[in-house]
């Protein structure tokens, strides 16, 4: 009662409401519980709506985010630790931790029984057309996935199609044939071939000519008008590419195109005939002239 003796206004009662028991429609709502989710309330994470509440892990209940989480092969989410229990590698050797298997008072044949030495194997669960690991066509899940030029791999798929070394992205060559291979194995498949490959880099001069001599070129496959090396117009492939002036150069066509000297980015001049140069012979043919410039090969000769 206020001192004026009226009464005073009574706030009205907040009621919350459980969401969760909004059904939505089918394959709209909450993957865990299938309630509306409303913006306040929303995680995204893996392509859904989740209520933050529900987003947690399915059987340690630990709250997660969207890095945290992993996709289960039941399109459910765990944690990793989880995720590793239930789909990861199992056998001697794994899960020495909470989840290692208790085999006290069990004799070799029981245990032998109980030991999940197989794990599921993703690579048999196949993915639709082009959405799978190129190597062998299954689904990849986050807590197994190697994301390299823009594709999802498995990571013990991802590895030289030749040597089967293992690889990462920079390692990772990207061969014609649509695999990818370590660097070595992508020269030996890919690379310039012809005398002054694969041995030691020997190079052979006259007396009377000290230009050095442009080296074989390797017979490939042409690139479509306009893509390929401006020097020799084939395909160039990442192991093998140098970058400049927003074109792509084979290494051994990055030469300068009088004297074919080998070239980097801090050495080449482009030219108006959309040619590279040394820094050389660039002011031979396009640098000022008259008396006192081009003292060399481009001296100005006044009868």
């Amino acid at each position: 009662m206020l001192e004026d003796g009226s009464n005073a206004p009574v706030a009205p009662k907040t009621t919350l409401v459980d969401t969760t028991s909004i059904k939505a429609p089918p394959g709209q709502g909450c993957p865990r519980c299938g309630g509306v989710v409303f913006a306040a309330e929303q995680v995204l994470a893996k392509g859904s709506m989740w209520h933050r509440k529900c987003f947690k892990c399915r059987d340690c209940t630990k709250t997660l985010d969207s890095i945290l989480a992993c996709d289960g092969p039941d399109k459910d989410v765990y944690c990793k630790t989880c995720y590793g229990k239930k789909w990861g590698p199992h056998g001697y050797g794994f899960a020495c931790g909470s989840g290692f298997l208790q085999t006290d008072g069990l004799n070799e044949q029981q245990i032998s029984q109980l030991r999940p030495f197989a794990n599921p194997d993703t690579t048999s669960i196949k993915a639709p057309l082009g959405q799978g690991c190129p190597r062998c066509g299954g689904m990849v899940y986050a807590a197994e996935q190697q994301l390299a030029k823009g594709t999802m791999w498995h990571k013990k798929c991802f590895n030289c199609s030749q040597c089967h070394r293992p690889l990462d992205s920079v390692l990772a060559c990207d061969g014609p044939d649509k695999e990818i291979y370590c660097k070595a194995c992508y020269g030996k498949n890919f690379g310039p071939k012809g005398f002054g490959y694969g041995h030691s880099p020997t190079l052979f001069c006259s007396s009377e000519n000290t230009t050095a001599p442009r080296p074989q070129q390797n017979i490939g496959p042409l690139a479509p008008e306009g893509q390929g090396c401006p020097r020799c117009g084939q395909m160039v492939y990442a192991a093998e590419q140098m970058i400049s002036k927003n074109k792509t150069w084979h290494r051994r066509c990055f030469t300068c195109g009088d004297c074919n000297r080998s070239l980097d980015s801090t050495t080449l001049n482009d030219s108006p005939d959309g040619n590279i140069y040394c820094k050389s012979c660039y002011g031979r043919r396009y640098g000022p002239k008259g008396v006192g410039y081009g003292m060399g090969a481009g001296v100005l000769s006044m009868a």
